[in-house]
């Protein structure tokens, strides 16, 4: 398939892990997982378009709050396995890791995992892959105008977008909700003003490289005013 007009960067909320889950008669754990390696399949195919920045909602803040405790240690655990066995491969692709979102919460262990795949990240990387973990945009924003306060900095357009966690990162172009809900769900509300919005019934762990193409090629079908005629 032939696409013109690629995003430079796209956002991924990975939604629909647990009814996936669900509907096969198996515990959350087992779509998690299955939208784990949903998610890897998408990295290396958004590579092959030469898409440079991709970030993907792993872990909103509402999760962290309102998850059962055995289904965010499932999670928990399901990072760990990941960041062992994957970050050194995308690594080896190209991928310069960021996290975003309110590490101090997580468990240690994650926490370190987090911030060595972060750190151990080429420097020159030919794509950058950032995970949203317990992250939310409203905390976010909030966070970034308590720091401007109190650094007693004036709060504009610029100062507040520079104590983003997603500072230095381009605004996203693209949003891609999976699941069938429309909605945000407190993802890059701020970042996402002008990206264009694709949302889809197929469940994540079911959303295939050709699902993502067949988003793409709607992206490139679309003009992009920023405000303007």
């Amino acid at each position: 398939m032939e696409i013109t007009n690629l995003p430079r960067h796209v956002g991924i909320i990975m939604d629909g892990n647990g009814r996936w889950a669900k509907r096969r008669h198996r515990p959350r754990s087992f779509g998690h997982s299955a939208g784990m390696d949903a998610m890897i399949r998408i990295v290396k195919r958004a590579n092959e378009w030469d898409i440079r920045y991709i970030t993907v909602y792993a872990l909103s803040t509402e999760n962290l709050k309102n998850r059962p405790r055995e289904e965010l240690d499932e999670l928990f655990d399901l990072l760990r396995k990941y960041f062992s066995n994957n970050v050194k491969e995308l690594h080896a692709r190209g991928a310069k890791v960021r996290v975003i979102g309110d590490k101090a919460p997580l468990p240690d262990d994650v926490r370190r995992l987090l911030e060595d795949g972060e750190k151990n990240s080429p420097p020159d990387g030919k794509f950058t892959l950032t995970f949203a973990i317990n992250y939310g945009g409203r905390a976010e924003i909030v966070r970034a105008a308590e720091v401007l306060r109190e650094n007693g900095k004036n709060i504009t357009e610029e100062s507040l977008s520079s104590e983003l966690y997603t500072e230095g990162l381009p605004e996203p172009d693209f949003i891609i909700r999976t699941g069938g809900e429309v909605r945000l769900s407190n993802f890059l509300l701020w970042q996402s003003a002008y990206a264009e919005l694709y949302f889809t019934p197929v469940l994540f762990p079911d959303f295939s490289p050709k699902e993502f193409d067949k988003a793409l090629k709607e992206y490139s079908r679309r003009t992009r005013r920023f405000g303007g005629i």
